[in-house]
């Protein structure tokens, strides 16, 4: 039986001054007599003769090696391996041995050189919903005054931070919490591991979520104003942790002055057909505007007219530029369902208008991180660039919830073995280059979903295996705000109930768990660069390996009863020892012992 080894990283992939050096490994028998690199210039497909290795690396593993010239072709070298026998060929590629040619996206990629913003692979971020996470102790009365919410017909409700959420008025029910409450937990958070937050949208609006944003380049006095944002931008730099803000640009809110259903201003687009804004919206023969899936407060914004362009990112001083720069100097952009984003009140030429928009937020700031929502298939944007990454709910959350949680996105049974939970997350992270896999946003849930400890349900023994899997799996994890000390909540807006300061109602167990795996995450460079290879993938168990340069990782997920897995002899798998780092279990000779339910951490080297 033939088979062959290679991951986009070292020792694999090695850059010596213009070249790009890259090995591919094969062992067993009847290995074939030509090897070729299929690479690009200029997308152009040509075939590169690969040279057999006098020296072995491992005892039985032979090295075919070729370059890839960096002086010429695109950043991204997609790459495949072509091998020939007398009478027969296969191609070998991400998804393993292939009887014909691969698609161009079916390839191996890598980034040389890389435009991403190389802070990124470091990072454990944290995702707060600002009224929910804590409320300041300097906070004003003015901060909470009462006033009528249109969308909800009747004025927003202050409720006490320890008062239950209910299912009544969830887009208008406010509990406090602002960004000096964030600044005051900052030590908090540096002490759970956390280097970078993702805000959900601070700029002011009507409801508790902000979604309905009624401008752009004010902070809400909910939240404490301009001013309790620029002490946390100051607060996160002492402390070295990065700030992503929240961009709301398919929509703006009914009550934006630009739009101003409520006759507020009285020149919004709205009701004024003269107003200077009518174009940034939308309208039918009746006169209605278009709205987000049937939302009369969220109208679509129109990118068809080159003001709008200009205001949102096209212009010097846009909404993108202007929090990106000094004073604010924020590092980036969450871009809220960014894939819907377009012109007519639809999506038409999305993909012109996102690219725009990232483009933009680089011209102010070399290395934001611009990153879009994507509940679906986030590849085409991927691919094209217009995004650094997505939100990766496709590639890592729904994979989880279904192998895990057994559930969907639509909260129907889904029920899924190891082998069809490798395929569907080995299947989507392939036609990305490395670079890109390492920067995708992962998370068990967010604002927008149930929280998985809920949808674990009965199976909640089955957390800390997630939790694992989010700190190992090639990507940056995200933490939910509360997830990390036991939060619970369905659909919005159980999903959004306040942080539990009171340690008495804390998992202190799975808080632990959080900081060891975020320093577990921090010590090692496989975790935050390496490639991955799912080695054992059967029933209930998954096994993977992450690798750079000599560093080893393995990581076993057992979701069922105690068993014993036997590894596959792999050359990636062949270090002097391991040494077990988070949870239990043994290695033996190729035999991994696993109890029930259990997720394990190993380094080897």
């Amino acid at each position: 039986m033939l088979n062959a080894w290679h991951l986009p990283v070292a020792p694999f992939v090695k850059q010596n001054k213009d070249n790009l050096v890259i090995t591919l490994w094969l062992a067993g028998e009847n290995q074939p007599e030509r090897v070729t690199l299929r690479a690009e210039i200029d997308n152009e497909e040509t075939a590169l003769k690969m040279h057999k290795q006098r020296s072995q690396p491992q005892p039985g593993i032979t090295a075919w090696r070729a370059n890839i010239d960096l002086t010429r072709g695109q950043p991204r070298r997609r790459y495949s391996f072509k091998l020939l026998w007398n009478n027969r060929q296969l191609w070998f590629t991400p998804q393993g041995f292939s009887r014909f040619p691969p698609a161009r996206l079916e390839q191996f990629a890598v980034d040389y050189p890389d435009n991403g913003p190389q802070w990124v692979n470091d990072q454990v971020f944290y995702q707060i919903f600002p009224d929910r996470f804590a409320r300041s102790e300097k906070r004003t009365a003015d901060q909470d005054k009462v006033y009528y919410h249109h969308a909800a017909g009747h004025d927003i409700i202050l409720k006490a931070w320890d008062e239950p959420l209910t299912a009544q008025a969830g887009g208008s029910t406010f509990y406090g919490g602002d960004l000096d409450g964030i600044s005051e937990k900052l030590p908090y958070l540096k002490k759970l591991g956390v280097t970078a937050l993702y805000l959900n949208p601070v700029f002011k609006a009507p409801s508790v979520h902000k979604y309905d944003t009624e401008d752009y380049r004010h902070v809400d006095e909910q939240f404490g104003g301009d001013a309790a944002l620029l002490r946390l931008r100051q607060n996160t730099k002492n402390e070295g942790i990065r700030l992503i803000l929240d961009g709301v640009f398919n929509h703006s809110g009914d009550s934006h002055a630009w739009f101003d259903r409520h006759n507020q201003s009285m020149s919004g687009a709205c009701h004024n057909p003269d107003s200077p804004q009518r174009d940034w919206y939308s309208f039918n023969e009746e006169g209605y505007a278009l709205d987000w899936l049937g939302y009369p407060s969220l109208p679509k914004l129109d990118f068809q007219s080159p003001s709008l362009v200009n205001e949102i990112y096209g212009g010097e001083d846009s909404v993108v530029r202007h929090w990106l720069k000094a004073p604010w100097n924020m590092d980036g952009w969450r871009l809220d369902v960014v894939h819907m984003l377009g012109e007519a009140g639809g999506a038409r030429n999305n993909l012109q208008h996102v690219a725009g928009i990232t483009r933009s937020a680089k011209a102010a700031q070399p290395e934001a991180f611009v990153f879009g929502e994507h509940f679906g298939d986030a590849r085409q944007w991927l691919q094209a660039d217009a995004e650094d990454s997505a939100m990766n709910y496709r590639g890592f959350t729904f994979p989880l919830w279904g192998f895990l949680a057994n559930t969907d996105i639509s909260y129907d049974p889904q029920h899924i073995d190891a082998e069809t939970c490798m395929a569907w997350m080995d299947n989507y992270r392939a036609s990305l280059s490395h670079q890109q896999q390492l920067r995708m946003f992962n998370q068990l849930d967010s604002h927008d979903t149930a929280r998985f400890k809920s949808l674990l349900g009965k199976d909640v023994a089955c957390l800390p295996l997630a939790v694992t899997w989010l700190f190992t799996w090639p990507g940056v994890p995200c933490i939910y705000y509360g997830d990390e000390v036991g939060l619970e909540g369905n659909n919005d807006p159980f999903c959004r109930k306040t942080f539990p300061w009171d340690p008495a109602k804390q998992d202190k167990a799975l808080l632990s768990l959080y900081q060891r795996l975020a320093k577990l995450r921090k010590q090692n460079q496989a975790l935050r660069y390496g490639g991955c290879q799912v080695v054992y993938a059967h029933d209930n168990v998954v096994v993977f390996a992450r690798v750079y340069n000599q560093q080893r990782v393995l990581v076993a997920i057992n979701r069922g009863e105690a068993c014993e897995v036997v590894l596959d002899d792999s050359p990636l798998l062949h270090v002097k020892a391991w040494q077990r780092k988070e949870g239990k279990g043994t290695i033996q000779e190729g035999i991994l012992s696993l109890p029930a339910i259990s997720a394990s951490v190993w380094f080897g080297n």
